[in-house]
């Protein structure tokens, strides 16, 4: 490089930061070795760490884990045929690794490690519905403003494994990360978030998805709040300010010292929606204004819930010091994620067919927002494939049959059933006063995904329609989104 490039005064003026003098690498075999307590075959670079054989990348420390049913150690070969360059084992193997006594505590410190090296601003996200979306935009809006320097929790690493994975993946050069935490039981987030150890904790909302084994609501609310004991010093709590269960998790905060930011519609909302109106494009034009003056910026992904989503998205960044406009224009930006509200345009007989995958996940308030959204989407014909709401428990019948209300109101022209626990939804979608409803559609009920996947092919799919597919995951309902995604044009 000659020097008068080098004396450009761009260049001068370049900001210099003290993780820019950190090793590229993600881990060393030394620094692996003093993390986890373990002993190193050899010196060793890795630029990735990876639990699942078939999802090993050139270069990555695979982690052999030992469980009930599985043990990783089985897999070794295999992860270095995809191109390893090192493991994490429990016992001798003929290749690279760091030699520990149980690769699932080592893979904790590991975390650990990762955690109390970064000087990142680290937000951590939990809630009953939307986490893993307000994950997704808030890594994009973070990775903006910081010039591709922010890292996140993929897919849906958000329990006692996937959270440590997480980690223990972060760059030290990482100057933000988001990562999300589930829980099924109640402590299971209260040790997630001391492992996190978010400067910004969020909960997206409150609704009755895992009630089986909490009971209530309230001891819903009481779970995700665990979240805040995690919080560092001086931590900013992000709540909604327009859940009923508001006035216990800001009580929940305060108790954890944590500031307390809200979003929502209602008055005393921190980031407080003044107006939504629909965009050319699908989505929102959303207005809300916070202590720092207003914002105007558009919402890509359609529906009542990605408002609530993005006023979500805007109190974590101002509360994370991110940068709201760079926020704005990656809600603008966004596009739907696999199983939760990706759009599929396939092609029906006499031209096109729009399909919504939401095959990820499903709880009684989740249901509710995507037939809203489906209800709302131009269509000949809307229909709706809809898979049973998992881990409800006693609850589950009657959250089954209050879909109906929904559906009528979504003016849906045909439903599948999928799975037995939608056996009550169909006893009420076949009442004959369902009519007062305002249903006049038709319905069929199937056990499984091959059982919808032939319904649906005997209704007949054509051109103008509009399909939402929502289910627990469980279900198996992105078998049926495959099979139609094969036909995208």
């Amino acid at each position: 490089m000659s020097s008068a490039i080098l004396a450009h005064p761009a260049l001068r003026r370049w900001p210099i930061f003290p993780e820019d003098r950190l090793g590229t690498a993600l881990w060393t075999s030394a620094q692996i070795a003093e993390a986890t307590g373990g002993t190193a075959s050899g010196e060793f670079q890795c630029a990735g760490v990876e639990m699942d054989s078939r999802d090993v990348r050139s270069g990555d420390l695979f982690v052999a884990l030992r469980g009930e049913a599985m043990d990783g150690h089985r897999f070794v070969d295999a992860a270095f045929a995809a191109g390893a360059a090192a493991a994490l084992v429990d016992r001798p193997v003929d290749f690279p690794h760091v030699l520990v006594a149980d690769t699932t505590e080592a893979l904790k410190a590991l975390a650990l490690a990762a955690r109390a090296r970064t000087t990142a601003r680290i937000v951590g996200v939990t809630g009953s519905v939307g986490k893993t979306g307000v994950k997704e935009a808030l890594f994009a809006a973070l990775e903006r403003s910081s010039r591709g320097a922010a890292h996140r929790s993929t897919r849906s690493y958000n329990n006692h494994v996937g959270v440590p994975l997480s980690l223990a993946r972060m760059p030290a050069r990482s100057k933000h990360a988001v990562f999300e935490m589930g829980m099924n039981h109640a402590g299971e987030i209260d040790v997630l978030t001391r492992q996190v150890r978010p400067h910004v904790a969020v909960i997206t909302t409150i609704a009755p998805a895992h009630i089986e084994m909490l009971g209530s609501e309230e001891a819903i609310a009481d779970a995700k709040a665990e979240i805040f004991a995690g919080l560092e010093p001086g931590g900013t709590a992000v709540i909604p300010a327009d859940s009923p269960h508001f006035r216990r998790l800001e009580a929940a905060a305060l108790e954890a010292g944590a500031k307390v930011v809200s979003f929502g519609a209602e008055r005393h909302a921190t980031m407080r929606l003044l107006d939504a109106i629909p965009s050319a494009n699908g989505g929102s034009l959303v207005t809300c204004e916070h202590p720092g003056g207003r914002l105007c910026f558009t919402v890509a992904e359609p529906g009542q819930h990605w408002i609530a989503n993005a006023l979500c998205v805007m109190a974590a960044v101002w509360a994370a010091g991110g940068d709201l406009a760079s926020a704005g224009l990656s809600l603008a930006e966004m596009g739907g994620l696999k199983g939760r509200g990706a759009r599929h345009r396939v092609t029906a007989p006499g031209g096109h067919a729009l399909l919504i995958d939401e095959s990820y996940n499903a709880n009684p308030a989740s249901m509710r927002a995507t037939l809203a959204q489906l209800g709302a989407t131009p269509a000949s014909r809307r229909i709706a494939v809809l898979g049973a709401m998992r881990e409800l428990g006693d609850f589950g019948p009657a959250f089954h049959a209050m879909l109906a209300e929904p559906i009528a109101a979504a003016q849906i022209d045909h439903v599948v059933l999928v799975g037995d626990e939608m056996r009550p939804l169909m006893r009420e979608l076949g009442k004959p006063g369902s009519g007062a409803l305002g249903f006049s559609g038709s319905f069929t009920h199937c056990e499984n995904a091959a059982g919808a996947i032939s319904a649906l092919e005997e209704f007949g799919v054509i051109a103008g329609d509009a399909i939402l597919v929502k289910g627990s995951n469980s279900v198996g309902l992105g078998r049926l989104v495959d099979h139609y995604a094969r036909r995208e044009r």
